[in-house]
């Protein structure tokens, strides 16, 4: 039997009216009773506008795109904008809309993506990022609400997750890096709470150990963002060690781009690649090896998993793992 406004209103001890204005939030109701509504919407797994859905036998046609960074970011890291760009593609061809928004925490997710389920605004959520403990993924699954997570989830089996094969295209950098006879690979990562960093990280230490190269610890930084800043900060570090290294693999291109500022203005130019083959890194100088990851397909398959899941059409699979391509340019050209 499904669950009513009413039910929720008795769990939480106050009027359906109550219920009605926390779902719409409304201003004049108090924190307070908020948290205990929505606590007892949580517990109950209940959707607004469900059993009205059903009776008409049709749905918002809407899906929630919940974007990690400020609406600034969004328009200089063109991964977001290329990953929507695929999420358009394939929604669009199937009559679906989208409803995005930016967010600085994690919490601010979390509570927008508690607006759109209250709401009844979205059939379904994409997510663009995998933490770990993640607690959108966590609130996600507690409230038994359809999603998609672009990155691999800690843990997978029960949750659709599209990405590249982060460990593969990080071994195979650094394996082609040692191809190129160096020996002391220094590498820049973002934050360790993302999967992606963690699993690039792990591609990294494979393919040295696979070619009986000692792991030399003081050659890993891991940074607190993918900023140009963060890429600077740690390059001038590795710069200023006692054993520099001799080439750079880079987890993403903007770390990349603040690497190649620090070694400008060192007066040095080691060997980098970098990751997402970001338009800017043909037109750099010199221009920047990188790893294509192919957002737009990321985001295309991502939102196709999630559509075809609402739909109620059989899965033959749960997770998507998209190709990435080495396309190398003057910073390891040359060696």
């Amino acid at each position: 039997m499904a669950v009513t406004i009413k039910d929720v209103a008795d769990r939480a001890g106050v009027s359906p009216s109550t219920v009605s204005r926390v779902i719409h939030n409304n201003p004049k109701i108090s924190e307070e009773t908020k948290k205990i509504v929505n606590k007892a919407m949580e517990d109950l797994k209940y959707h607004p506008n469900a059993v009205a859905r059903s009776l008409a036998n049709s749905s918002t046609q809407t899906i929630g795109l919940i974007l990690p960074n400020s609406s600034d970011d969004l328009f200089t890291r063109p991964f977001f904008i290329e990953a929507m760009r695929g999420i358009s593609i394939y929604a669009q061809n199937q009559k679906y809309n989208l409803m995005y928004c930016f967010s600085n925490s994690e919490e601010e997710e979390v509570g927008f993506i508690r607006n759109y389920i209250n709401s009844g605004w979205v059939d379904g959520i994409v997510l663009f990022t995998a933490r770990k403990e993640d607690k959108c993924i966590s609130y996600l699954r507690k409230r038994d609400f359809p999603f998609v997570v672009i990155g691999e989830p800690e843990e997978g089996d029960d949750i659709l997750w599209v990405d590249n094969d982060n460990v593969q295209s990080m071994y195979n950098v650094t394996s082609y890096l040692v191809e190129k006879g160096f020996r002391r690979i220094g590498l820049i990562t973002g934050p360790d709470q993302f999967a992606v960093t963690r699993n690039r990280r792990e591609g990294y230490l494979q393919a040295l150990k696979s070619r009986k190269i000692d792991i030399d610890e003081s050659l890993i930084r891991t940074g607190d963002s993918f900023s140009e800043e963060t890429g600077y900060r740690c390059m001038k570090e590795l710069i200023e060690s006692e054993n520099p290294p001799q080439a750079i693999a880079s987890a993403d291109d903007y770390l990349a781009f603040g690497a190649i500022s620090a070694m400008k203005e060192a007066g040095i130019l080691l060997p980098i690649v970098g990751f997402n083959n970001s338009p800017r890194a043909e037109f750099l100088s010199p221009a920047l090896s990188s790893v294509d990851i192919n957002p737009v397909l990321l985001g295309e398959n991502a939102v196709e998993l999630l559509i075809k899941s609402l739909q109620n059409k059989i899965l033959p699979f749960k997770n998507v793992i998209v190709g990435t391509r080495l396309i190398e340019r003057e910073t390891t050209s040359k060696y």
